[in-house]
């Protein structure tokens, strides 16, 4: 006879989300986060499973973050299904505890100059010499940023100036609203990976980080939420791309954001995608940027 499925509690609020977890942890137990941006796919449900062998609790945040995207970027074309995700989760055995999925992490109650039904969408700025994310275009009033400047630089931080400081900036204010034991990142995005793992370690957050393999399609993509947007074509194209490790050697990146090729000169970081990625194989390793 089938489990029943776990049906987890849906949480928008950040002061109850931020309750519950000290609830969890003064009853001892521990709490696992797997933060995603939704349209949830079995790499995500690696990362859910990961956790829930390591912590009592698991808690997965579905949430898109305009920090992390420029006013030219798919902020407003970003996939998203969110009863499909809660589907997915319920199917994970033993299930997930809480899914927190905020309307909007950076609505302030004392914010009187935004109007509280803008979803935050993204106008275009291009040409207008501004290097800023949807969250600032949007009048917000949010100022403070975390960012982890050497390692940012380089890969995806070239193409996109704004994407990490936005990225370590939404998990800093995860991991105060959820206060996780364990957090739980997929090493498809390498460099955010790393990224998160320096930022615990500079600012001590007590907060124990695991990175998990990459998982792929059955053609050998990897599993990317925006691979919906990708035609037949665009796989073919981004399949053929190949690493070639050497002293000096240039790193061919399918950034999904907008599925074109650039080739990038690999910063003194390639010591590190050596330890991850084989030398002796042609596979893609998808950043998704």
């Amino acid at each position: 006879m089938e489990a029943s499925k776990k049906e987890p509690l849906i949480i928008t609020d950040k002061e109850q989300m931020r309750k519950w977890s000290r609830t969890m942890r003064s009853q001892g137990k521990s709490i696992g986060l797997v933060p995603t941006m939704g349209y949830l796919h079995q790499g995500h449900i690696s990362l859910v499973k990961e956790a829930l062998k390591l912590t009592n609790l698991t808690v997965v945040s579905i949430y898109v973050n305009p920090g992390q995207f420029a006013p030219s970027e798919d902020l407003s074309t970003y996939p998203s299904d969110f009863h499909g995700d809660i589907s997915k989760l319920m199917s994970v055995p033993g299930g997930v505890d809480v899914v927190f999925h905020p309307h909007n992490l950076y609505d302030y109650e004392n914010d009187t100059k935004r109007n509280k039904n803008d979803k935050g969408a993204c106008k275009n700025l291009e040409g207008k010499g501004e290097v800023v994310s949807c969250l600032e275009e949007s009048g917000m009033g949010h100022e403070t940023w975390v960012r982890v400047e050497k390692l940012e630089n380089g890969l995806c931080g070239k193409s996109r100036p704004v994407f990490f400081r936005g990225v370590a900036t939404v998990v800093t204010k995860l991991f105060n609203i959820v206060e996780p034991d364990v957090a739980v990142f997929g090493k498809k995005d390498y460099q955010q990976w790393r990224i998160v793992q320096r930022m615990v370690r500079d600012l001590d957050f007590s907060i124990r980080i695991i990175g998990t393999e990459i998982l792929r399609d059955n053609d050998g993509l990897a599993m990317s939420s925006r691979n919906v947007h990708l035609s037949a074509e665009e796989r073919r194209k981004v399949l053929k791309l190949d690493f070639q490790f050497a002293i000096e050697v240039d790193l061919l990146i399918a950034c999904s954001h907008t599925f074109s090729m650039r080739k990038l000169k690999l910063p003194l970081s390639l010591g590190l995608l050596r330890k991850e990625l084989p030398a002796s194989r042609t596979l893609l390793h998808t950043f998704d940027c």
